[in-house]
């Protein structure tokens, strides 16, 4: 009862955001391919302050007030009723985590815990098979009812759908793990560096257009432990406030001086430039040995793609360095896959270094940098993600070789990878164009695979998934810490593999269930639809 009233008072809001200035701005006529998608103008909600109307912002701290205010009636009770709930701190012991994360665990996240962490029975392709779960304990422990809920799957990084097992790479996958085994159970520095792995990184860094690249068994610890040995004591690191926690973990690892830049907005990066240069480094003023901007390609919580031509023209004024993060945008953008510095039509050259992952485009896991051979050979011989953790496995290397064999066009049919890449820029335009008709509050460009819809309010978010799956519709919602306080939201994750039949079904499920919930905050958009 307490959420259906939370996300009930939050309703009337819809009327009120027609001056959104996150609102999608759509084409009067929609595209086909990659190469002609266009990108939305960077203005607005990277150079203003976001607007989020006064009902909206009333309603969403009153939701999560109330929330609170029960979560600390229950704490009061707790001290004289003894709880059989796993998870309190046995007397006599100390607390693993602080007192306010350990209260947000049990009487907030704790109660909306079944709509993340869902088991699936089959491969995360187009379609899924969601396994049914309940909870007798209020979301503490589940158990499987043994039933299997078949949903069209929006919750997935399968942009170029990998996840459906192409023959191609399936048959070589199987092959390699034949004649290498399932580990190599050493480090690459020792007797982990296998063949497959050798191939993978001299040709990710010619589809690249870079001089080398090293690959790092996990997307988290490319960032995490090879950022570090690029930046050191007397650098400056500035990073966009919205960049991943793999980069934000990586900085403060490095041990360089941290500066942040409102995200987008490229007046604060050139002022953070300029200011610390006049003042050079804290207490002694001298010059910085080296000052790195860091940004990403494509911000998933955001489906915002940077302006890199505005970023590399500030870093080549101040002669810094720049390090462009692609988990989410190589192979799913770019008229060959290419990725950023394709879809901006700028030269690889101009961007220092390239990171990427092998896991959202290329159905495989671990990481990647590119660029000159000096820098990729001191990251290869100090990253503790080269020298001390476990070797990329010879299946997951073996499957992003081929899944990158199948992008270049290499694997003899020379088609399926561009079918792809043209595949994914129409769904991902088509569906985005159909939100923003329905009515929701849709953030990002036009090209990118990730598409946010605000939800605002924090019993919305459970509201919105768990009636999503009761009709076959699998999603990802997110909130706080992972986004602001007030803008919790649903992130659809678009695939190649999504027939229009997928769409239109999941679509048919989103209009019924924002109506349910009522998150229409835009009203109806008379736009044309996109072209399929």
């Amino acid at each position: 009862l307490k959420l259906q009233f939370l996300y009930l008072i939050g309703g009337p809001a819809r009327a009120v955001l027609s001056n959104h200035p996150h609102r999608d701005t759509m084409g009067k006529t929609a595209t086909a391919t990659q190469a002609e998608v266009k990108k939305t103008p960077v203005k607005d909600h990277f150079e203003e302050d976001s607007f989020i109307p006064f009902w909206i912002s009333f309603t969403t701290y009153l939701g999560y007030g109330v929330l609170m205010l029960m979560g600390y009636v229950r704490e009061f009770y707790r001290q004289f009723i003894p709880s059989t709930v796993k998870g309190v701190v046995p007397e006599g012991y100390a607390p693993l985590v602080r007192d306010f994360d350990d209260f947000y665990t049990r009487r907030l996240y704790t109660r909306i815990r079944d709509c993340w962490n869902r088991p699936i029975n089959t491969r995360p392709g187009s379609r899924i098979g969601v396994m049914e779960r309940v909870s007798d304990d209020h979301n503490v422990s589940f158990r499987f009812t043994g039933k299997t809920i078949p949903c069209v799957n929006l919750a997935s990084y399968n942009y170029l759908g990998f996840a459906e097992n192409p023959e191609y790479v399936h048959s070589r996958v199987k092959e390699t793990v034949r004649k290498f085994g399932a580990g190599m159970a050493s480090s690459q520095a020792e007797v982990g560096f296998s063949k497959p792995l050798a191939e993978l990184e001299k040709l990710t860094a010619d589809f690249l257009g870079k001089e080398d690249a090293v690959v790092i068994g996990m997307g988290y610890a490319t960032n995490s432990t090879g950022l570090p040995i690029l930046a050191g004591k007397g650098s400056l690191l500035i990073s966009d406030t919205l960049n991943h926690s793999s980069l934000v973990t990586g900085a403060r690892v490095a041990g360089a001086k941290i500066k942040v830049f409102k995200h987008g907005n490229y007046g604060v990066l050139e002022n953070v430039i300029k200011k610390a240069i006049w003042q050079g480094q804290p207490r002694t003023h001298q010059p910085w040995k080296k000052i790195i901007i860091v940004i990403e390609g494509i911000y998933s919580m955001e489906g915002e793609i940077v302006d890199l031509q505005k970023v590399i023209d500030i870093k080549k004024k101040y002669n810094c360095l720049l390090y462009v993060d692609e988990a989410h945008s190589v192979g799913a953008i770019g008229k060959s896959g290419r990725g950023i510095c394709e879809h901006c039509n700028v030269s690889p050259k101009d961007v220092d270094l390239l990171m990427g992952t092998y896991t959202k485009s290329f159905g495989s896991v671990g990481g990647y940098i590119a660029g000159d051979k000096l820098a990729i050979q001191l990251v290869r011989e100090n990253a503790g993600g080269v020298t001390c953790a476990t070797a990329m496995t010879p299946g997951a290397t073996q499957q992003a070789l081929s899944a990158l064999k199948v992008i270049r066009g290499d694997d003899g049919t020379g088609t399926w990878g561009v079918d792809a890449i043209h595949n994914i820029a129409r769904n991902a335009k088509y569906f985005r164009t159909e939100l923003v008709k329905m009515g929701l509050t849709v953030y990002g460009d036009d090209a990118s695979p990730v598409i946010p819809a605000l939800l605002y309010n924090p019993a919305k978010m459970p509201a919105f998934s768990r009636e999503c799956l009761k009709r076959g519709l699998a999603v990802v919602v997110v909130g706080y810490p992972a986004t602001p306080l007030i803008e919790s939201r649903v992130r659809f994750c678009i695939s190649a593999a999504h027939s229009k039949k997928d769409l239109d079904d999941a679509l048919k499920i989103v209009k019924e269930v924002s109506d349910l919930v009522m998150i229409k905050y835009e009203g109806t958009q008379d736009i044309p639809s996109a072209e399929y």
